[in-house]
């Protein structure tokens, strides 16, 4: 994925279960499937597609993903085998060994035992209205210095979160803090492909039709998301700079796709268009730099 705009991956992966194991042979046919297809856990694919991106010569060094991904064994040994490190979140009433896997606790207990000392504060990247900054703090678990569990509190709500970490090479707590702090990055991918493009606009029943439509959405969120990344400015990198610039807010998915629609429904000029989405830029602008000032 680029940052800070993206496109999805897999289409395999993007939507309900498309079960077709119990489907008797004339209905397979019928939504133009061949063999019956097995269920799978989300996991499963999760494994499955990395697998085939890893085969396929696509390099990366993490993976991370909510709950319903950090809680399956299987999708941590398989990265694990692979050499693929990754940040995973938990449930607090997860187990995690401490004291170099003597003594087996919870993942809330592993954070209540923690001195005041152990926690520092750190932007898990840049927000809408600002760095999102929490509290974090990491535990050594099991053996050797290559698992650990990443601890992130909110500083308003004191609310915990968890992850089960594991990387091949060691690794700074840093490292970990940032890993887990891209997970914003694919909420944020399925939010513009439900409501840029219209993954999630579909009224079919065969396999195949749904295939093609969320392929063709996908590409279309690609080709946005290449023409936002190709339209931003080159610029060395400043943390501070939404506080302090006053240029205008680069272009995003939806402006992007706002500008290539308009000349199909003609309501104003091309010269009134560009003025008001850069009018309409400098707001935003001004809007970012109070939030980030708070």
């Amino acid at each position: 994925m680029t940052h800070p705009e993206h496109a999805g991956g897999d289409p395999h992966h993007r939507t309900g279960r498309f079960d077709t194991e119990d489907l008797h042979p004339g209905q397979r046919r019928e939504q133009q499937l061949a063999e019956p297809r097995p269920r799978a856990t989300k996991p499963r694919l999760a494994l499955q597609m990395t697998v085939a991106a890893l085969d396929a010569g696509v390099s990366t060094s993490w993976v991370t993903g909510d709950e319903t991904y950090g809680q399956d064994p299987g999708l941590r040994a398989g990265l694990e085998a692979r050499e693929v490190g990754y940040v995973l979140a938990v449930s607090c009433a997860t187990k995690v060994r401490i004291n170099q896997g003597r003594t087996a606790i919870s993942a809330d207990e592993a954070a209540d035992r923690l001195p005041a000392s152990a926690w520092y504060r750190q932007s898990a990247g840049p927000g809408a209205k600002g760095p999102r900054y929490y509290d974090w703090a990491w535990v050594h678990i099991g053996t050797g210095d290559h698992r650990h569990l990443l601890i992130r509190r909110n500083p308003t709500t004191s609310e915990l979160a968890f992850y089960l970490c594991w990387s091949p090479q060691i690794v700074p707590l840093s490292e970990l803090e940032r890993v887990a702090g891209t997970r914003w990055c694919i909420e944020e991918c399925f939010q513009a492909a439900k409501g840029q493009v219209g993954l999630d606009h579909y009224q079919v029943r065969k396999w195949t039709t749904w295939h093609r439509h969320v392929t063709q959405a996908m590409l279309a969120l690609a080709f946005l998301a290449i023409a936002v990344q190709d339209a931003r400015p080159t610029r060395p990198a400043d943390p501070n700079r939404p506080a302090r610039s006053r240029e205008l807010v680069d272009l995003t998915v939806p402006e992007i796709r706002r500008l290539i629609g308009a000349p199909f429904s003609p309501v104003m000029s091309l010269r009134a268009l560009l003025h008001w989405s850069n009018w309409r830029r400098s707001h935003q602008a001004s809007a970012r730099r109070s939030h980030y000032r708070r």
